[in-house]
Protein backbone atom coordinates (compact mmCIF):
# COMPACT_ATOMS: atom_id res chain seq x y z
CA UNK A 1 0.00 0.00 0.00
CA UNK A 2 2.75 2.29 0.66
CA UNK A 3 4.36 1.27 -2.72
CA UNK A 4 1.43 2.71 -4.34
CA UNK A 5 1.15 5.81 -2.34
CA UNK A 6 4.53 6.78 -3.46
CA UNK A 7 3.95 5.54 -7.05
CA UNK A 8 0.94 7.92 -7.36
CA UNK A 9 2.92 10.77 -5.00
CA UNK A 10 5.97 10.82 -7.65
CA UNK A 11 3.36 10.38 -10.58
CA UNK A 12 1.49 13.86 -9.80
CA UNK A 13 5.10 15.64 -8.99
CA UNK A 14 6.31 14.92 -12.66
CA UNK A 15 2.61 15.28 -14.42
CA UNK A 16 1.82 18.50 -12.48
CA UNK A 17 4.86 20.71 -13.97
CA UNK A 18 3.51 19.73 -17.22
CA UNK A 19 -0.01 20.88 -16.78
CA UNK A 20 0.67 24.17 -15.56
CA UNK A 21 3.37 24.61 -18.07
CA UNK A 22 0.28 24.11 -20.58
CA UNK A 23 -2.38 25.84 -18.61
CA UNK A 24 -0.02 29.25 -17.70
CA UNK A 25 -2.65 31.52 -20.20
CA UNK A 26 -6.55 30.93 -20.45
CA UNK A 27 -7.17 30.97 -24.47
CA UNK A 28 -10.46 31.04 -23.86
CA UNK A 29 -10.50 34.31 -22.03
CA UNK A 30 -7.86 36.83 -23.76
CA UNK A 31 -10.64 39.21 -24.10
CA UNK A 32 -13.04 40.40 -22.18
CA UNK A 33 -15.99 41.87 -23.60
CA UNK A 34 -17.59 43.69 -20.39
CA UNK A 35 -14.45 45.57 -20.25
CA UNK A 36 -14.17 49.39 -20.09
CA UNK A 37 -11.34 49.68 -23.24
CA UNK A 38 -11.45 53.30 -22.83
CA UNK A 39 -10.24 53.40 -19.11
CA UNK A 40 -8.51 50.60 -19.66
CA UNK A 41 -6.81 52.04 -22.36
CA UNK A 42 -6.09 55.11 -20.25
CA UNK A 43 -4.56 52.75 -18.06
CA UNK A 44 -2.14 51.19 -20.30
CA UNK A 45 -1.10 54.80 -21.33
CA UNK A 46 -0.40 55.84 -17.96
CA UNK A 47 1.84 52.35 -17.25
CA UNK A 48 3.67 53.06 -20.77
CA UNK A 49 4.64 56.87 -20.08
CA UNK A 50 5.64 55.63 -16.37
CA UNK A 51 7.77 52.70 -18.02
CA UNK A 52 9.17 54.62 -21.33
CA UNK A 53 6.84 52.01 -23.20
CA UNK A 54 4.30 51.87 -26.13
CA UNK A 55 0.85 50.07 -25.80
CA UNK A 56 0.39 47.36 -28.29
CA UNK A 57 -3.64 46.92 -28.67
CA UNK A 58 -4.62 43.23 -30.15
CA UNK A 59 -7.97 43.65 -31.84
CA UNK A 60 -9.76 40.36 -31.65
CA UNK A 61 -11.61 38.15 -30.04
CA UNK A 62 -12.16 34.89 -27.90
CA UNK A 63 -13.94 33.70 -31.07
CA UNK A 64 -10.99 34.51 -33.16
CA UNK A 65 -8.35 30.90 -33.83
CA UNK A 66 -5.69 33.25 -35.17
CA UNK A 67 -5.73 35.88 -31.70
CA UNK A 68 -5.28 32.64 -30.01
CA UNK A 69 -2.52 31.35 -32.06
CA UNK A 70 -0.78 34.74 -31.79
CA UNK A 71 -1.63 34.99 -28.32
CA UNK A 72 -0.41 31.38 -27.82
CA UNK A 73 2.85 31.85 -30.05
CA UNK A 74 4.25 35.05 -28.34
CA UNK A 75 4.29 33.38 -24.71
CA UNK A 76 5.14 30.16 -25.80
CA UNK A 77 8.38 32.19 -27.45
CA UNK A 78 10.86 33.33 -24.33
CA UNK A 79 12.56 35.73 -26.35
CA UNK A 80 9.16 37.17 -28.75
CA UNK A 81 7.47 37.51 -24.88
CA UNK A 82 10.64 39.68 -23.36
CA UNK A 83 11.02 41.74 -26.17
CA UNK A 84 6.78 42.30 -25.76
CA UNK A 85 6.91 42.76 -22.00
CA UNK A 86 10.10 45.14 -22.24
CA UNK A 87 8.90 47.58 -25.10
CA UNK A 88 5.16 47.11 -24.54
CA UNK A 89 2.01 47.18 -22.16
CA UNK A 90 -0.38 45.08 -23.72
CA UNK A 91 -4.06 45.61 -23.91
CA UNK A 92 -6.19 42.44 -25.68
CA UNK A 93 -9.26 45.31 -26.93
CA UNK A 94 -12.24 42.96 -27.41
CA UNK A 95 -14.14 43.19 -31.23
CA UNK A 96 -17.22 40.87 -30.30
CA UNK A 97 -21.33 40.38 -30.81
CA UNK A 98 -21.40 41.54 -27.31
CA UNK A 99 -19.32 44.28 -27.75
CA UNK A 100 -17.22 45.52 -31.14
CA UNK A 101 -15.91 48.67 -29.38
CA UNK A 102 -16.83 50.71 -32.19
CA UNK A 103 -16.22 54.27 -31.43
CA UNK A 104 -12.64 53.60 -30.17
CA UNK A 105 -12.36 51.54 -33.19
CA UNK A 106 -13.28 54.52 -35.45
CA UNK A 107 -10.60 56.60 -33.30
CA UNK A 108 -7.75 54.48 -34.13
CA UNK A 109 -8.48 54.41 -38.02
CA UNK A 110 -10.61 51.47 -38.44
CA UNK A 111 -8.05 48.94 -37.90
CA UNK A 112 -10.79 45.77 -38.18
CA UNK A 113 -10.54 46.15 -42.35
CA UNK A 114 -7.55 44.35 -42.02
CA UNK A 115 -9.30 41.35 -40.18
CA UNK A 116 -8.46 39.61 -36.80
CA UNK A 117 -6.04 39.87 -35.23
CA UNK A 118 -4.79 43.06 -36.37
CA UNK A 119 -1.95 45.60 -34.02
CA UNK A 120 -2.33 49.08 -33.03
CA UNK A 121 0.48 50.48 -31.53
CA UNK A 122 0.64 53.70 -30.21
CA UNK A 123 3.18 55.89 -28.31
CA UNK A 124 2.23 56.71 -24.53
CA UNK A 125 0.48 59.79 -25.57
CA UNK A 126 -2.36 57.78 -27.17
CA UNK A 127 -0.91 58.74 -30.78
CA UNK A 128 -1.15 55.61 -33.24
CA UNK A 129 1.82 55.06 -34.68
CA UNK A 130 1.15 52.04 -36.70
CA UNK A 131 -1.54 49.08 -37.19
CA UNK A 132 -0.49 45.79 -38.43
CA UNK A 133 -2.04 43.15 -40.50
CA UNK A 134 -0.96 40.48 -38.63
CA UNK A 135 -1.51 38.39 -41.67
CA UNK A 136 1.64 39.61 -42.85
CA UNK A 137 3.08 37.93 -40.37
CA UNK A 138 1.86 34.56 -40.99
CA UNK A 139 3.26 31.34 -41.98
CA UNK A 140 1.77 28.31 -42.83
CA UNK A 141 -0.49 28.15 -39.83
CA UNK A 142 1.12 30.42 -37.61
CA UNK A 143 3.23 32.93 -37.38
CA UNK A 144 6.58 33.78 -38.58
CA UNK A 145 8.80 34.28 -35.20
CA UNK A 146 11.41 36.64 -37.65
CA UNK A 147 8.41 38.38 -39.00
CA UNK A 148 6.90 39.27 -35.53
CA UNK A 149 10.01 39.88 -33.61
CA UNK A 150 11.35 42.56 -36.81
CA UNK A 151 7.85 44.32 -36.26
CA UNK A 152 8.13 44.08 -32.48
CA UNK A 153 11.50 45.61 -32.86
CA UNK A 154 10.78 48.08 -35.57
CA UNK A 155 7.98 49.91 -33.47
CA UNK A 156 9.61 49.67 -29.95
CA UNK A 157 10.23 53.04 -28.08
CA UNK A 158 13.89 53.11 -28.65
CA UNK A 159 13.98 52.13 -32.35
CA UNK A 160 11.40 55.70 -32.94
CA UNK A 161 14.14 57.54 -30.65
CA UNK A 162 16.27 60.37 -33.03
CA UNK A 163 18.99 59.49 -30.24
CA UNK A 164 19.08 55.36 -31.30
CA UNK A 165 20.02 56.66 -34.96
CA UNK A 166 23.10 58.61 -33.81
CA UNK A 167 26.05 57.58 -35.48
CA UNK A 168 29.06 56.53 -32.47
Amino acid sequence: MLKLVWTCGLLLLLVAPAAQAQSHYDLEHIYNPAANAEADIEKALQQAAGEHKHVLLQVGGNWCIWCKRLYRFVHDDAGLDTLLRNNYVVYHLNYSKENRNLPLLQKLGYPQRFGFPVLVILDAKGHRLHTQNTALLESADSYDREKLQDMLKQWSPGALDPAHYVHQ
